[in-house]
């Protein structure tokens, strides 16, 4: 069974005007897919095949592990996103990110200084483990789910996601992001 590409949550222009339907066709319909493509080519006839994603994932390394984590990273991503997202948490999540970051604010403005001091490409994640909600960026392809952390959320600081709009003002992305753009309902269910 070949891996597909998962279809976006939303039309290609939904998160206009924060992302354009220019950056989603080439960091979706290019990049996102260029890992499907990719990673199917790689596990044709190895063990590998048949298996599920997460599997692949926690499994391999190599081509094999960066081609398949980033097709879960960006679907992951995608779906922390809406049209007319952003702003602050409420209930049960306000509430988990208040202890463990002192309040909203400071979990907003720590994660968006991750976010935009992260060194090349990667990716920065609001994650659970068992010490509890922490903030954490990790490089290229890595992701938490090969540290033994839950994924709550996700913003892409790879180029690619921002570079047609934003050229290289990588803040006023991860600020759009936030102020306009996180899904935190995914979130909220994230966190269980």
């Amino acid at each position: 069974m070949a891996f597909e590409l998962p279809p976006l949550p939303y039309p290609t222009d939904a998160l206009m005007p924060h992302i354009s339907e220019t950056t989603i066709s080439f960091h979706y319909g290019k990049h996102h897919a260029a890992y499907v493509k990719n990673l199917n080519d790689l596990v044709a006839g190895t063990e590998f095949a048949g298996k599920s994603l997460e599997d692949v994932i926690t499994s391999s390394d190599g081509k094999i592990f960066n081609n398949a984590a980033q097709i879960w990273n960006h679907t992951f991503y995608w779906k922390g996103m809406k049209p007319g997202g952003g702003g602050a948490p409420t209930g049960p999540l306000a509430e988990a990110l208040t202890t463990a970051f002192g309040s909203v604010d400071e979990f907003l403005k720590t994660f968006a200084a991750e976010a935009k001091a992260a060194f090349g490409s990667g990716w920065t994640w609001l994650v659970k483990s068992d010490a509890g909600l922490a903030i954490t960026t990790t490089a290229n392809a890595d992701l938490p789910m090969k540290h033994g952390q839950t994924a709550l959320l996700t913003i892409d600081v790879w180029e690619h996601a921002y570079y047609l709009d934003y050229q290289n003002l990588r803040p006023s992305y991860v600020d759009a992001f936030l102020e306009h753009l996180v899904n935190w309902d995914f979130v909220a269910a994230n966190l269980g």
